[in-house]
């Protein structure tokens, strides 16, 4: 059997299995995505797939800590 025959022409999730909500942001720490564009990614269009993954770059910076933050002073007890 082919192996191109289970292959798709559609953008891939960009799942990279570190599942963890940012609680103000409402983001995949993982991911970047939405809890909505999680549940419904596989019901989505592939040109609406290709447009979120064009904007998860974007999304990056917000889970970064911005200096002096406290979150972004973090100490081992």
């Amino acid at each position: 059997m082919s192996e191109d025959l289970w292959q798709r022409d559609e953008p891939q999730s960009p799942c990279v299995k570190i599942c963890l909500m940012h609680p103000s942001e409402g983001l995949c720490m993982g991911c970047l995505r939405t809890l909505d564009e999680i549940a419904t990614w596989s019901q989505m269009s592939p040109e609406a797939r290709a447009a979120i993954l064009a904007d998860l770059p974007a999304r990056a910076p917000r889970l970064r800590p911005q200096r002096g933050q406290r979150s972004a002073r973090r100490t081992c007890a």
